[in-house]
């Protein structure tokens, strides 16, 4: 049996070298004194966020991850694919609920249909 193929959102990689640039620059600060070593925690989160934030999509689900943890959503659950004004994708769901997925622009939702295995209409 072959793994599905997954189509897979991501943030700009750059985010990860500005929090490790951050982080190494916070160093001499946090180590000064002791009360401020939590500064180092603000580029590490950003960092763990920046390796691990988007979405991903098969023929089978929808997972939207974040810093920690991550949601998966069944397309028989999704009714629309849309996009903010911001340019961002969102899925709107049986519920009602509307799930911006992370690392999802708008010119990226035929890249997203096309991991259900179904295909956009042409707009005549």
């Amino acid at each position: 049996m072959s793994k599905p193929d997954t189509v897979r959102f991501r943030y700009n990689q750059a985010i990860l070298v500005a929090a490790v640039i951050a982080f190494v620059g916070a160093l001499p600060l946090a180590d000064a004194r002791a009360y401020l070593l939590p500064v180092l925690l603000v580029p590490l989160a950003v960092g763990v966020w920046a390796w691990r934030a988007g979405t991903d999509a098969d023929a089978r689900e929808l997972r939207v991850r974040a810093l920690v943890g991550q949601r998966r959503i069944g397309w028989d659950r999704v009714l629309e694919l849309t996009t903010d004004q911001r340019g961002r994708a969102v899925a709107r769901l049986d519920d009602g609920q509307q799930i911006t997925l992370p690392a999802v622009r708008s010119v990226d939702l035929p890249r997203l249909v096309s991991a259900t295995g179904q295909t956009l209409p042409h707009a005549g």
